[in-house]
């Protein structure tokens, strides 16, 4: 049976190289895993106010769908070297109300894509950092940062680079051997 895998976008855009490389991993992933996209763009602003009988339904269905997941996978751009705002109130949202975090124990990965070279390093670093209080257990290696991807995608969405499929493919089936080893 497939690893069910909550994947959050980091980039709201509709059209954002993230979202595209979301797209593309699913034609490519392995038998064993079942990507399924976590959304964030509807999700409130993380405010404590609202915990309790005022919970905004965007919340609770965002955190029934991580929580149920067998494991999380992040893309996520760089904005100003760390991670966009709205993949933070993600994590927010998923971590509250305190002792009822969603993200605790799931084994974890991330894929920081960019247009620039860099492949938006800090902000899969920023994002790495988090996980050390979410109790997110993040694969060590490979790592992914996918430099220069407006040059990376077909007209029809999937990865034109070889080198580049070949190496996310390997990179989501390393991902299902670390699920398979750490997972509860």
């Amino acid at each position: 049976m497939a690893k069910r895998v909550a994947v959050l976008v980091g980039s709201l855009r509709r059209d954002s190289l993230n979202r595209k490389l979301f797209n593309a991993l699913k034609g490519i992933a392995p038998a064993s895993l079942s990507l399924e996209e976590a959304p964030i763009r509807d999700l409130a602003l993380y405010d404590s106010d609202l915990e309790g009988a005022g919970v905004p339904p965007a919340w609770t269905t965002f955190r029934q769908q991580v929580k149920s997941a067998d494991a999380v996978l992040f893309i996520t751009p760089e904005y100003n070297r760390s991670l966009p705002g709205g993949l933070k109130n993600a994590i927010d949202v998923g971590s509250r109300p305190y002792g009822s975090s969603v993200w605790s124990g799931k084994p974890g990965a991330v894929i920081s894509v960019s247009p620039g070279a860099l492949g938006a390093f800090g902000a899969n670093h920023a994002l790495r950092q988090t996980f050390v209080f979410l109790d997110v257990l993040p694969m060590q290696q490979p790592e992914a940062y996918i430099g220069n991807a407006g040059k990376l995608f077909a007209e029809d969405g999937s990865i034109s680079v070889a080198e580049t499929r070949d190496f996310l493919l390997g990179y989501l089936e390393a991902f299902a051997k670390w699920i398979d080893r750490s997972a509860p």
